[in-house]
C-alpha cells in the first residue's frame, strides 16, 4: 500500500462532469475555444491562454468550464489569491460541482491555511460523497492539522511521553513522500510536481522509557471445544414492491419537468422537509436562491437519459445523465439523486453531481 502523501492533488484541467465538450451541445466555435486554451496551457503558454480566456469570458462571463480554466491558469502562473476568488466565485454559482471545492482546498494548504481546506473539501465530498480525491486530500490535510496539534501539545508539556512517538508517526507520512505529481483530470497536463514544505521542527523531547516485556509463555494452553452454535438463517435484503421503480422514476422526471417549465410550487415540493442544501444555506435561503436562479432565466430545458433507479426499502436511488441548457448556458452532467418515501410520495433527499 502507498503511504499517503501530506500534499493536497490539485486538479489542472475541467472537471469531468463537463470535461466532454461535445456533450455539451455548444457550437463547433466554443468547443474549439476550449481546445484551444487546453492546448496552449499544455505547451506551457500561460500568457497567451489567459488572453484567449479573457477574450472568452467577456461575451460569456458566466461560463463556468472557462472560469475554472481561469482559476488553474492563475494558479500556476503563482496568483493563489486570484486563483482563489475565480474558484470562490464559481463555487457561489454553481454550488453543486465539487471540483472547484477541491482546487479551493488545495490552494488554502498552500497558504496554511488548512481549516479553510478542511472546510472547501467538506463541501466537495458534501455535493459528491464518491469524490475519491476529495477524501483523499481531506485525510492529507488532516495528517498536516494533527502535526500541528501534536507539535504544540509538546511545545506545552514536553514531560508528556505519549506525543513523541505520535508526533514522529506524522512527521514519517510527511518525509516518505514530500513531493506529489499533480494529477491532470481529462484533457490537460499537469505541470510540474505540487510541494509541501515539511512541517516545522519542534523541541526535542526526551525518548520515551521502554516498558519491560513479558516473556512468550513457552506453550499455549489448548483452547477449550466450542460450544455448538447455531447459526440464524440469512435475510434477504427488502425487496421493493412491484412497480416501485416506476414510481421513483416517474417522481425524478416530474422534478425535471418542473425545473424545466420554472414551476417553483412543483419543484420544491419535490424535495423532501429533510433535504440537506448544499453549502452553509439554511432551507430558507436555498429556497430563495433557487427561486432567483430558476425564474430569472427566459428558458431552461432538462433532459435526463440513462436514467437508473435502485430501491431499498423507502430509500431510492436515480443515477442519471443530465443536459441542462438555460440562456447561453449548456452544462452536461452526470448526477444522482436520493429519495425517501412519504406517504405515497417519493422525495429528494439528497442530490450530488459527479461520479
Amino acid at each position: 500500500m502507498r503511504t499517503p502523501a501530506i500534499a493536497p492533488r490539485l486538479l489542472l484541467a475541467i472537471w469531468y462532469p463537463i470535461a466532454l465538450v461535445a456533450a455539451l451541445g455548444t457550437t463547433a466555435a466554443r468547443a474549439d475555444d476550449y481546445a484551444d486554451v487546453n492546448r496552449l496551457m499544455r505547451a506551457g503558454q500561460s500568457a497567451e491562454a489567459m488572453v484567449k480566456v479573457d477574450q472568452y469570458l467577456a461575451s460569456k462571463p458566466r461560463d463556468p468550464q472557462m472560469r475554472f480554466l481561469k482559476g488553474v491558469i492563475q494558479t500556476e502562473a503563482g496568483r493563489a489569491n486570484e486563483a482563489i476568488t475565480t474558484f470562490i466565485k464559481i463555487t457561489e454559482d454553481y454550488p453543486e460541482l465539487p471540483e472547484p471545492y477541491n482546487n479551493l482546498a488545495v490552494l488554502y494548504a498552500g497558504q496554511n491555511q488548512y481549516d479553510k481546506a478542511r472546510a472547501a473539501l467538506e463541501m466537495a465530498i458534501r455535493t459528491n460523497p464518491s469524490y475519491a480525491t476529495a477524501h483523499e486530500n481531506l485525510g492529507d490535510v488532516y495528517a498536516r492539522l494533527a502535526s500541528q496539534a501534536y507539535s504544540k501539545a509538546l511545545q506545552l508539556d514536553g514531560a508528556n511521553t505519549g506525543i513523541p512517538p505520535k508526533l514522529s508517526l506524522i512527521r514519517t507520512l510527511f518525509s516518505v513522500d514530500s513531493k506529489v505529481q499533480a494529477r491532470p483530470a481529462s484533457g490537460a497536463q499537469a505541470s510540474g510536481p505540487v510541494t509541501v514544505a515539511p512541517p516545522a521542527a519542534t523541541p526535542a523531547a526526551k525518548p520515551a522509557a521502554t516498558a519491560p516485556v513479558a516473556p512468550a509463555p513457552s506453550a499455549a494452553p489448548a483452547a477449550a471445544p466450542a460450544a455448538p452454535t447455531t447459526k440464524a438463517p440469512a435475510t434477504e435484503p427488502t425487496k421493493a414492491a412491484p412497480g416501485t421503480e416506476k414510481e421513483v422514476e416517474a417522481a425524478v422526471r416530474a422534478w425535471a419537468d418542473a425545473w424545466a417549465a420554472k414551476d417553483m410550487p412543483a419543484y420544491l415540493a419535490s424535495y423532501s422537509t429533510s433535504f440537506d442544501p448544499p453549502g452553509n444555506m439554511d432551507r430558507k435561503a436555498w429556497e430563495q436562491d433557487r427561486r432567483l436562479k430558476i425564474t430569472g432565466k427566459s428558458r431552461i430545458t432538462v433532459k435526463l437519459s440513462n436514467l437508473s433507479v435502485s430501491v431499498q426499502g423507502n430509500k431510492a436511488s436515480a443515477k442519471f445523465k443530465q443536459d441542462y441548457s438555460a440562456d447561453t448556458l449548456n452544462i452536461s452532467s452526470r448526477k444522482t439523486l436520493e429519495l425517501s418515501k412519504s406517504g405515497a410520495r417519493w422525495q429528494i433527499i439528497r442530490e450530488s453531481t459527479g461520479g
